[in-house]
């Protein structure tokens, strides 16, 4: 493969099913000099060493557990399978469960919880374990996010970044002083990522600089836009990272927040299996927040072993592992669910996104209907919409600054959003704004659309 006249070849292995991947040699390149010049833990990469048959471990400092004063817990939960969301079923942790939850565990989480996974992948993106990649548990997709910029990207290097971007990663970026490339050269619309766009910035890529090492999007649901990305742009996309050797950061946490009409769309993880003539250029980020709990704060990555080796050093330098109690809590709901029961309950907990999103697009059809235009979401939760009248700061080349209007008359009235600059990676003025409608009830709504729509009469009135 040439791509700017210079020869690409790409060192592949053959995994246990058969399938083709990357060598782990081949990401070398790719580690931050911090992920290159990080050791292992001397203590936590001896524990696995503990389960050797008759060793006696003085290994850890491990507190010993008689000492811990929490016995037992127990909990309850919602039916997935039930007609009443009242109905509710009643666990309790065994004195194992307990064991492992009260004390330190392994760094790429516990092995009950990551088997599950292993099989909850397997079951939505066709990918089998054994085939070069795992699994590793976070304390929430952003705790993994961050580690794997860090561990993939450099001080002052080139990203790729959809733009509109989900905020939450705009300081990690920016805290290593990269040129985030997105600012105007890839843009999204309805369907996803422009590819011509991509494509454009990768074939003419400054000859003799630094090409960029991964591209980062969030391809259902997108936060902020609700974008899902269309089978076609993910396939151009997939073939561009090939080709320009990149690898995909994937963050997929509404991924099942899926309430559209047409089939899914196969993720990036399932399509390069199809797609590509070898496996290993997507990490791909799932959380639970949105469908069991946020403030439990359990998402795990799945990609190359060769990459989630170095979220794993620096998990065991820094936070050590996730909480080992909501690991089990988690895992003993998930298990007796089993994977036919949890996708019962995400499909449950789209349909009432689905609801949600209506009710507000009713709402704002009443009240902005001719100030403002917007794109009924498909996945997540979010309304990402253009105000349609002249707003303060607007000139022929600026189509406005939502924020004056948000942090003041909007506010003044009674009303928050978020101003749609805080998610462009260059921070100008937009018209754009990021409404939720996840969490208020109906009345709630209308409510605050009849104030913004108050605010905006207000600011049409001194035109």
């Amino acid at each position: 493969m040439s791509v700017n006249g210079v020869q690409r070849t790409y060192d592949v292995v053959e995994t246990d099913t058969g399938l083709k991947r990357l060598a782990d040699s081949h990401y070398q390149p790719f580690f931050s000099q911090n992920a290159r010049e990080r050791k292992p833990s001397a203590i936590r990469s001896l524990f696995p060493l503990e389960q050797t048959p008759g060793i006696i471990s003085l290994l850890a400092g491990k507190p010993n557990p008689t000492m811990f004063p929490i016995t037992s817990l127990s909990f309850s939960a919602r039916s997935p399978t039930s007609s009443s969301l009242t109905e509710e079923q009643s666990f309790t942790l065994s004195p194992e469960e307990m064991a492992i939850g009260l004390q330190y565990g392994a760094t790429a989480g516990i092995p009950p919880l990551r088997e599950w996974i292993y099989g909850l992948q397997e079951k939505n993106h066709g990918r089998k374990k054994g085939e070069g990649w795992s699994v590793f548990v976070g304390s929430g997709s952003q705790d993994l996010i961050y580690k794997a910029v860090q561990a993939l990207v450099d001080d002052g290097d080139s990203v790729l970044i959809e733009s509109p971007v989900y905020s939450g990663v705009l300081p990690m970026f920016q805290s290593l002083h990269c040129e985030l490339i997105g600012k105007l050269e890839i843009q999204t619309d309805a369907d996803g990522i422009s590819t011509s766009s991509l494509r454009s910035v990768l074939e003419n890529w400054p000859s003799g600089k630094k090409r960029p090492k991964v591209l980062y999007t969030v391809p259902y649901g997108c936060n902020p836009t609700g974008m899902t990305a269309t089978l076609e742009r993910r396939k151009e996309v997939l073939k561009l990272a090939r080709k320009y050797d990149l690898i995909i950061l994937e963050d997929d946490p509404y991924f099942y927040l899926y309430y559209g009409t047409a089939p899914r769309v196969p993720s990036y993880f399932s399509l390069e299996k199809d797609l590509l003539p070898e496996v290993g250029r997507v990490l791909r980020f799932d959380s639970f927040s949105k469908v069991l709990s946020a403030g439990i704060r359990v998402g795990f990555a799945s990609g190359p072993d060769g990459i989630l080796t170095a979220l794993e050093k620096h998990t065991a330098t820094s936070n050590l592992q996730t909480s080992s109690l909501t690991q089990v809590i988690v895992n003993k709901l998930l298990q007796a669910w089993g994977h036919d029961g949890f996708k019962t309950h995400t499909e449950r907990v789209a349909a009432f996104y689905e609801a949600k999103r209506d009710m507000f697009q009713k709402a704002m059809e009443k009240y902005l209907d001719g100030y403002a235009e917007w794109v009924k979401p498909e996945a997540g939760m979010f309304f990402w919409y253009v105000f349609k009248l002249k707003l303060p700061n607007n000139n022929e080349a600026d189509e406005g600054d939502s924020e004056s209007v948000i942090r003041g008359r909007a506010f003044d009235k009674g009303v928050l959003a978020l101003p749609g600059k805080v998610f462009l990676p260059n921070g100008n003025s937009t018209a754009y704004v990021r409404a939720s409608f996840s969490i208020n009830p109906e009345e709630e709504v209308y409510e605050a659309l009849r104030r913004l729509r108050e605010a905006l009469d207000s600011v049409r009135a001194e035109l």
